[in-house]
């Protein structure tokens, strides 16, 4: 059993900026998993977007606190607390934070 909490060295280490938005950090990922691709957790400041991007892989973004603006494809739609997306392989995803406070979203992602 593998229990990481989003202090631990492992994961602060992974911190980066996502598709010029959101800080993330890895709290599990490929290094550890053996047939999901990763969980992330993701912060993204008011006004702030993750960019549209297209990943190679199945994603689900899971809204944590925060609201925001989510666009999969031509699709888009207001998320706020318990929504979960499902973004497809290969489709174009971006999440603009409309709100007044941080956005904080889980990012499951498999691979196809």
């Amino acid at each position: 059993m593998i229990v990481r909490n989003i202090n631990d060295k492992e994961v602060t280490e992974t911190t980066y900026r996502a598709h010029g938005g959101a800080i993330a950090r890895m709290i599990l990922d490929m290094r550890t998993l053996k047939e999901i691709g990763f969980l992330a957790i993701a912060t993204l400041a008011p006004g702030k977007e993750i960019e549209s991007h297209v990943d190679p892989m199945e994603e689900i973004y899971f809204v944590v606190s925060g609201t925001g603006e989510m666009r999969v494809d031509d699709d888009s739609k207001q998320v706020g607390p318990g929504d979960a997306t499902w973004i497809p392989t290969g489709s174009s995803h971006s999440l603009l934070n409309n709100g007044e406070e941080d956005c904080t979203i889980l990012v499951v992602a498999s691979p196809a």
